[in-house]
């Protein structure tokens, strides 16, 4: 906690007088051109990854960067009310999906026993028909393998989800709004992003 609250009074003696012309504009309001669809692993930071500011992208995170296709629900929706925020009141003008490598979610999709984290099961049978599509495409034999191949496959499989969202799809369809999926490789820094065309991932940077 020390860590902590020594952070939050460097912040305001060094980056917040830095940008107080930045913040005073943000004061009221938020434009951000970007959503940015993350993993909640402390190890994925965004606006490092990207080098923006505050009020550039607009950010969702959960367990395995998922988005729930579109469907109506009694439930607490956070990611999907979100969703609805970035696209429908902020306009924003890409949305980017980010998977990564090392991903406990995608992991836990083959893990034997989950009954000790019950929310999370439930939560990753969203990617359910990611993990049959590995099992299909990579040998058993080859954890490594499988593992890369799930991280990516979901990357792609959650673009596919945005689109039946019949406003974002609209807006795709129309020019208005870029839909993008990275893959980020955690040891190495490297960032892949997914070529429609060819369909794999190509280096970014």
């Amino acid at each position: 906690m020390d860590k902590l609250l020594q952070g939050i009074v460097h912040f305001r003696k060094d980056d917040f007088e830095k940008h107080r012309s930045l913040f005073s504009s943000l004061s009221r309001e938020q434009k951000p051109h970007t959503l940015f669809i993350g993993c909640s692993d402390s190890r994925i930071v965004p606006g490092m990854m990207t080098k923006t500011l505050p009020g550039e992208l607009f950010i969702i995170r959960n367990i395995a960067n998922l988005v729930p296709p579109c469907s109506m629900s009694d439930d607490f929706v956070s990611t999907t009310a979100a969703l609805e925020y970035a696209v429908k009141v902020l306009e924003v003008e890409n949305i980017i999906v980010c998977g990564h490598s090392n991903c406990g979610g995608c992991a836990s999709l083959y893990s034997e026993n989950n009954s000790d984290v019950p929310h999370l099961a439930r939560w990753m049978e969203l990617a359910e028909s990611v993990k049959t599509q590995v099992e299909k495409e990579a040998p058993e034999n080859d954890p490594a393998a499988r593992e890369w191949m799930c991280e990516q496959i979901n990357v792609v499989q959650q673009m596919k989800h945005l689109v039946s969202y019949p406003y974002i799809a609209e807006r795709f369809q129309a020019g208005k709004l870029e839909i993008r999926g990275w893959y980020y490789i955690i040891e190495t820094g490297e960032v892949f992003g997914y070529d429609r065309n060819q369909e794999c991932f190509s280096l970014l940077n």
